[in-house]
């Protein structure tokens, strides 16, 4: 009995999903699976898993982590990791960049007594300026260097008015607003163009007035470079820059009581070259650096 065509058609492509399905869903991820234990590719298959002498997993070489105690405070006798936007940070679940670019530069500042729609106090919003400048305060003082960098101020906030002016955009200036230290803040400026600086007030309007960054006198090459303070675009990144690493040679020395020429030695063992001799820049993996710490370096 000859069945009616649409029947056939239908069982034609069911014999095909079930033949596909055992190729391509069964088959052909065993096959993969099977490759990838090859001796060689097994680690880089698995996530370049990084194991202590003992055995114990402690981490990935291709997802960084952070080297921070109980209250989120830098580890010191510990290499630091970069800046991370992915969830809390280095969350592979959460991989995110900040989204924000250079003309980030202006804060939301928290209004007293102000609570979200879960009833958490008004926190503002840091700009992307203002968040390097504080991490550079920070690092610079954790590593006995300047952190002070143009554009910032020296409490560590982006230093930026709002300029307001007699005909809007030109004139003279009738106020300047120093927009992201909140008052009783002193303002990093004491007069714009013969006007007193006022501090910033939460909640205030100053959309009127001209967004205007000053520069300032700090140099234009800052000890701690900018990896130290911005985050990668992935929130992932395991490698700090050969800069950021030295800066960190004297503390982690001094902390372990260590000879700083052993640590720089461990640095220069783990700074991996640039992809194929000349795609992206040289890197130090933290984790692995900082086992080789452990290993050789125990602090005392």
């Amino acid at each position: 009995m000859r069945l009616p065509s649409w029947i056939s058609q239908h069982l034609a492509a069911l014999r095909a999903v079930l033949v596909f399905t055992v190729i391509l869903g069964i088959a052909y991820p065993f096959v993969m699976f099977g490759i990838a234990q090859i001796p060689g590719l097994h680690d880089k298959a698995n996530g370049s898993i990084i194991t202590t002498a003992d055995g114990k997993e402690v981490g990935s070489g291709l997802i960084g982590q952070s080297f921070t105690d109980a209250d989120g405070k830098p580890v010191l006798t510990y290499f630091q990791s970069r800046p991370s936007a992915a969830g809390d940070g280095y969350d592979p679940t959460s991989t995110a960049a900040s989204n924000l670019g250079p003309e980030s530069i202006e804060d939301v500042l928290p209004v007293p007594g102000a609570v979200d729609d879960e009833g958490n106090p008004d926190a503002g919003t840091q700009s992307l300026l203002t968040q390097v400048c504080a991490r550079s305060l920070e690092i610079g003082a954790r590593e006995g260097v300047s952190g002070a960098r143009q554009f910032c101020t020296t409490d560590g906030v982006g230093a930026v008015l709002r300029v307001f002016r007699a005909q809007g955009l030109t004139g003279a200036v009738t106020r300047a607003v120093s927009v992201n230290q909140d008052c009783p803040a002193t303002p990093f400026l004491a007069s714009y163009e013969g006007v007193t600086v006022e501090c910033g007030k939460p909640g205030e309007d100053y959309s009127g007035g001209v967004l205007t960054a000053i520069r300032g006198d700090a140099p234009a090459d800052s000890p701690v470079p900018a990896d130290a303070v911005s985050a990668s675009g992935s929130g992932l990144d395991p490698q700090i820059s050969p800069a950021y690493a030295q800066l960190q040679v004297n503390r982690v020395a001094r902390e372990r009581g260590a000879d700083p020429a052993a640590v720089r030695k461990l640095v220069d063992e783990n700074t991996l070259g640039r992809s194929l001799g000349f795609m992206g820049e040289p890197g130090v993996n933290v984790l692995k650096l900082n086992l080789a710490l452990d290993r050789e370096l125990p602090a005392r």
